[in-house]
């Protein structure tokens, strides 16, 4: 009998509301090596992924580019819906129209116009000349920044001198397909076009190759039945989020997150009945929730997921202003200890800044981890990169904010009818954290070795382990977490890879 460190039962029902930070693991057996821990999971009943990570339904978070990347790694990306309806279900077809890992700034014009300064060209190689001018309307040639820059007079239409007959390769080619045909014949660049439209997705160019082949191989990708990405979409709980999800649904989304602070309401349960009666294919994510009795009620209304936290994120203050909710470590446990007898994964919500919060997410019973301020500031997420202080940050802000709440993220808070604001978020910034296709599968990779110290070859290990009290944990005093983490040094700069 091991009676070092207590089992989960234990010490979760001592009545203390527990952090990632309070508890730590002991060490288990090793009989394996670090690459053969499976890092596989479910998203919902029916959804797979190749990693255990989501990407957070925040504007400041999961647009396109989020969405791409996330599934290009083999996770996936949950498209927020502080937005219109037709925003929304624009950024959910065009995350669906790539199979190429990043989405390019594509730059347009019509044949009437004349270009007169190079910073119009921005970051691109070249200018797509369309009918009206706009990605809408039909592909009528390309302008080349070299050929631009090689005119006499710049005032001249670009009908005069643009290619009406550039190189293409449909949209529906992956990395590697493109890759090869760049390199074989040479070129500079080339466009990606839908294969349906012949309208112009995504421009691959030579220098893309050369970035790609610097980061880390790419595992598994996350595809549906189509064969294109997967990507999901969150939705509110009023009458008016059925319209919207009407076109979400018909945009081609994989999998919907019922939005809400706190999930055990009427609203949240109505909504489940609808999507359950009017799209029984779609798999439908509750949440957010932080005890049993919550997690019961809507595994009573057949959901395929549960999204659990509420006030743990970074810029969350729903503890702090609502006196509601609950540390993340006991909630995941508690709620993932009900939900894995009913067979409904858990997406650990919030709370998330290291790798090691991931291992203790999972490890504590939760399926996936949703990330929203360990992504922002990255590449993809929504925003422009600012100096502040001499560091290269983007904003990054809770959907609780003001701020966010000016855009329709209230309903959220159960507030779009009330005449008074209350703020349950803040607004800040985060660090240039570079691309999620470099810093993730890193991530990844410390997760690995954590599951190997802990003798878990799996996630399904892993919570084999917890269940039957083979999983040992232990509190942390305050001084206990200081002595774990950098400490006694003058300076010092943390790199993990």
């Amino acid at each position: 009998m091991n009676d070092d460190g207590f089992s989960a039962v234990k010490l979760f029902n001592q009545g203390y509301s527990y952090t990632y930070d309070d508890v730590i693991f002991l060490p288990g057996f090793i009989d394996f090596p670090t690459d053969a821990v499976n890092l596989s999971t479910k998203l919902s009943r029916n959804i797979s992924l190749s990693i255990p990570c989501v990407a957070s339904p925040m504007d400041t978070v999961t647009e396109t580019s989020m969405a791409i990347g996330m599934a290009a790694l083999g996770g996936i990306g949950i498209v927020h819906y502080n937005n219109t309806i037709s925003q929304q279900a624009s950024i959910i077809r065009a995350a669906k129209s790539h199979l190429i890992p990043f989405s390019s700034d594509l730059i347009f014009a019509s044949p009437s116009d004349s270009i007169h300064s190079a910073d119009e060209f921005g970051n691109s190689p070249c200018i797509f000349v369309t009918e009206s001018g706009t990605k809408e309307s039909k592909v009528l040639g390309v302008v080349c920044k070299s050929t631009w820059k090689g005119l006499s007079d710049k005032e001249v239409r670009i009908s005069d001198y643009m290619n009406v007959s550039p190189v293409t390769l449909p949209s529906s080619y992956n990395f590697e397909d493109v890759a090869g045909y760049i390199a074989s014949k040479k070129l500079d660049f080339v466009p990606l076009v839908n294969d349906k439209d012949g309208e112009v997705v995504n421009l691959v160019t030579a220098t893309d190759l050369e970035r790609m082949n610097s980061l880390p191989k790419l595992g598994l990708p996350s595809l549906g039945t189509d064969g294109k990405f997967l990507v999901g979409a969150a939705i509110g709980t009023r009458d008016s989020d059925k319209e919207r999800l009407e076109h979400l649904v018909k945009a081609g989304i994989n999998a919907l997150v019922i939005d809400s602070s706190q999930g055990n309401s009427e609203y949240q349960i109505n909504m489940i009945k609808y999507v359950k009666h009017t799209y029984p294919h779609l798999d439908v994510i509750g949440g957010n929730i932080v005890t049993k009795y919550q997690a019961e009620n809507l595994i009573k209304q057949d959901v395929d997921g549960l999204r659990v936290g509420m006030g743990s994120g970074s810029i969350c203050t729903t503890q702090e202003v609502c006196a509601v909710g609950r540390g993340q470590a006991t909630a995941v446990y508690k709620v993932s200890s009900i939900a894995e007898q009913h067979g409904v994964p858990v997406i650990a919500d919030g709370g998330i800044s290291n790798s090691g919060h991931i291992v203790k997410a999972l490890s504590l019973g939760a399926s996936t981890v949703m990330m929203g301020s360990f992504l922002a500031g990255s590449n993809e997420a929504p925003g422009t990169y600012e100096n502040k202080n001499g560091l290269r940050v983007k904003k990054y802000r809770g959907m609780g904010s003001l701020e966010a709440m000016t855009k329709g993220s209230d309903a959220r808070y159960l507030g779009d009818t009330a005449k008074l604001k209350i703020a349950q978020g803040v607004v800040g910034s985060v660090a240039d954290k570079g691309s999620v296709l470099k810093f993730v599968p890193y991530t990844m990779q410390a997760v690995k070795q954590g599951f190997q110290d802990l003798g878990a070859s799996s996630l399904q290990s892993a919570h084999h382990l917890l269940r039957s009290g083979a999983l040992r944990l232990e509190v942390r005093t305050g001084a206990a977490q200081v002595e774990g983490g950098v400490h006694g040094l003058v300076g010092y700069e943390k790199k993990y890879f």
